[in-house]
């Protein structure tokens, strides 16, 4: 049997549609294709203040998709519309999990976090220009990229998998399949287990698109602020940008803190680039910077380290 990136290199030389360019990207220290679709992995080596780590990202296809909420939703709020068509041009590399907090410790030598328990946990209590910070230092060590978070719309996009409905689990959750207060559960349904803190990352279903925890457990900084909706068609919109004192940025996905209805794929809230809590972090996006040409692929396979894993 063929081994995952054998079969990515088989694929790939037959001109499969699927497959960014470049595919693997010089930043991939492993590659492959599963149920969920493409995926590759960026590992750390070992330093001064840890083992070596790992994150797996996931390939988000460009694609059209309808941002925000129907007005029939539940709990819906009058940010979230009107509903609106937004197509993504471009594909990006999203990472599977919020970043842990074993990972932050081992690139930068401290954890901001509360709850501490679990190396696996997502790294909390950092603000925006914290996590900026953060990215830069990881972008210094990979190869070809651009790291940065994704957009709202991309973060949107990429929570719903193509679904339409209120999570991406489908029309309703409780708390065993998401980390919410379940003492307020969604649209009437019975209370349940409100566990007061965080919990390690990928200990729920994963999405369709193979993306663990985009509804609660903490909320996830965006790129950018909240831009004001409308019924036209957009494509690759982008909020405020702006770093002034007054500046905010787009948090996404909601928390163990709150509600389960502020987990709704289309829930949106704004915090200032210096707020700090222990129910926010975020979701690593890499971006190409370099194109390599199909026919170049095969002796870039051969020249290149990876594990099967």
């Amino acid at each position: 049997m063929s081994s995952p990136n054998e079969r990515v290199v088989q694929l790939t030389m037959m001109g499969d549609s699927r497959f960014p360019d470049p595919f693997p990207p010089p930043f991939a220290s492993a590659w492959g294709d599963d149920e969920f679709g493409l995926w590759i992995d960026i590992i750390l080596p070992p330093s001064e203040f840890g083992a070596s780590v790992s994150q797996r990202l996931r390939w988000i296809e460009p694609g059209t998709f309808l941002m925000g909420s129907p007005d029939d939703e539940a709990e819906r709020f009058y940010n979230e519309g009107p509903r609106h068509p937004v197509t993504i041009t471009k594909g990006f590399w999203l990472a599977e999990t919020v970043c842990t907090q074993e990972f932050w410790q081992t690139l930068l030598g401290n954890n901001p976090s509360r709850f501490t328990h679990d190396p696996q946990n997502p790294v909390e209590q950092v603000n925006w220009n914290e996590v900026q910070a953060f990215l830069r230092q990881l972008e210094s060590r990979l190869q070809g990229c651009h790291v940065g978070l994704p957009t709202e719309a991309e973060w949107e996009y990429a929570c719903r998998a193509g679904t339409d409905t209120p999570f991406s689990l489908g029309k309703q959750i409780t708390p065993e399949q998401v980390n919410y207060n379940g003492d307020f559960p969604y649209a009437g349904s019975q209370k349940g287990l409100n566990r007061e803190q965080t919990v390690p990352v990928k200990s729920f279903q994963a999405n369709h698109w193979g993306l663990y925890e985009m509804h609660g457990n903490v909320w996830e900084w965006c790129a950018d602020g909240q831009r004001n909706y409308d019924a036209e068609a957009k494509q690759d919109p982008v909020g405020p940008v702006d770093e002034g004192e007054k500046a905010r940025r787009v948090v996404r996905g909601g928390s163990w803190i709150r509600y389960a209805g502020w987990t709704r794929s289309a829930k949106r809230e704004t915090y200032h680039l210096n707020a700090t809590r222990h129910y926010l972090g975020f979701r690593i996006c890499l971006r190409s910077i370099l194109s390599r040409k199909r026919v170049d692929f095969k002796p870039y396979y051969e020249s290149h380290s990876s594990s099967d894993a």
